[in-house]
């Protein structure tokens, strides 16, 4: 998630997402916001088709990391993933930049994702079609050609978890969770089978399931990074898992069902999955300091009291989780 500042000022009268827009084939007075969590995200229509428009700010991510994030998708599409599509610009670009006072803008645009949302209540089956999916990627992803890539990896993350933490030295049960960690995680094996370039974010408010074809399309690859393949399963499995990684629930074990009939699970990713649970809670922790610096905004807008107080309360129960 962004800071809340840079939040506020995104959002400000839509000026930078109207002024993206113009980049773009759209139909005029479409333009609405849809949701904002790394980046903004507009719909509008373009023909009475619906399209996507996503920015963020070049504190959150830079032109590199979205060129590779594209990259990656355009070869899971070319070898039939289904995935959403970005869409060119009148200017020939998938990406476009702004410039604003406080620093550049990048924008992208995708076509809306075919199929229907699905929520905690999801069948078994759809769970196990869910697992298909996720391990259908990674199979995918054990051959991509990853050489001329700069997507982020686990280090990458544990780097800017500890930048973070720097500035509040008083967090000592995250500074020591950090520690931990990262122990942890520099002695586990590193091998094609088991590591590659994970979706990170493969929950159900990524994927749109088409029940005719029981095949998901999947979007939001920005968070995408190299880290191991189990990783990305405890991150998909968020809202499904609880402390006590109990994987007898009958949703996560039709998920891992899925999973294992497309390509193997190791009782050692089993053994980790508790470790990157850890690692996702932390670096959530981190990103919710982050999140809220400096967010004492004069003439905020009145939803982000609302915010700030949800955020407060996500970021001490996950405090509280370290001192356990």
């Amino acid at each position: 998630m962004m800071k809340l500042s840079n939040m506020v000022r995104g959002l400000s009268e839509d000026t930078i997402a109207q002024s993206l827009i113009q980049h773009w084939e759209h139909d005029e007075g479409s333009l609405m916001f849809w949701r904002a969590s790394s980046n903004f995200v507009y719909a509008f229509e373009n023909k009475q088709e619906k399209y996507f428009l996503r920015f963020s700010d070049q504190q959150e991510s830079s032109i590199e990391q979205i060129t590779d994030e594209l990259a990656f998708m355009e070869y899971l599409r070319s070898n039939d993933y289904p995935c959403v599509v970005p869409v060119v610009s009148v200017n020939g670009k998938y990406i476009e930049t702004v410039q604003h006072p406080e620093g550049a803008y990048f924008a992208v645009v995708f076509q809306a994702a075919i199929g229907a949302g699905l929520d905690e209540s999801i069948t078994t089956v759809q769970c196990e079609d869910w697992g298909k999916s996720l391990a259908s990627l990674h199979q995918l992803s054990e051959l991509y050609d990853s050489s001329s890539n700069r997507q982020w990896d686990w280090q990458d993350i544990l780097q800017k978890i500890n930048t973070i933490l720097q500035s509040y030295p008083n967090e000592k049960e995250a500074i020591q969770e950090l520690k931990t960690l990262t122990a942890y995680l520099q002695s586990l094996p590193i091998s094609s089978s088991n590591y590659g370039l994970i979706h990170y974010d493969f929950q159900l408010d990524n994927l749109f399931y088409e029940e005719k074809y029981r095949s998901f399309n999947v979007i939001d690859f920005d968070d995408a990074v190299y880290s191991w393949y189990a990783h990305d399963i405890v991150t998909a499995l968020d809202d499904f898992l609880d402390d006590d990684m109990n994987v007898d629930h009958s949703l996560v074990k039709s998920f891992l069902e899925g999973y294992h009939s497309i390509r193997p699970l190791s009782d050692e990713d089993v053994t980790a999955f508790p470790y990157f649970q850890r690692f996702m809670k932390l670096y959530q922790f981190s990103k919710l300091l982050w999140t809220l610096e400096g967010s004492d905004i004069v003439d905020a807008p009145h939803w982000l009291d609302d915010l700030k107080i949800k955020l407060v309360r996500a970021r001490d129960r996950l405090r509280d989780g370290f001192q356990e």
